[in-house]
């Protein structure tokens, strides 16, 4: 998959998609923060939400990878786990839509 190209109006999409996509994903860990710190009035939550902030930027970091080299994997991901949808990559060429599709099913298969 590194050496597939991409032109100018697929990296147009494709970062449109990832930004699409890393929106939500900062918006859900907020609403979770924001739901944690509702729930007491305890300080100790102060420390629940440290870690979980710090678990949520690392899943962020490694998940949210924008390489070129990698992006179809990272696409593939995001659709599998329902943080993308597969019509914000329309303008994708078919292959790369093709290989998307293929490898979210297998990020969608339970581990044995």
């Amino acid at each position: 998959m590194a050496d597939l190209k991409w032109s100018p109006d697929e990296k147009k999409v494709a970062h449109r998609a990832f930004d699409a996509a890393l929106v939500r994903e900062r918006l859900a860990v907020r609403r979770h923060v924001e739901a944690l710190l509702r729930a007491t009035e305890e300080g100790i939550v102060i420390w629940e939400i440290r870690d979980y902030l710090n678990d949520a930027a690392r899943d962020i970091d490694y998940k949210f990878d924008f390489r070129y080299s990698v992006l179809i994997t990272v696409f593939a991901r995001l659709v599998a786990e329902g943080a993308l949808a597969m019509d914000e990559l329309a303008g994708l060429a078919e292959d790369k839509l093709a290989m998307i599709r293929e490898l979210a099913d297998v990020w969608r298969r339970p581990l044995p």
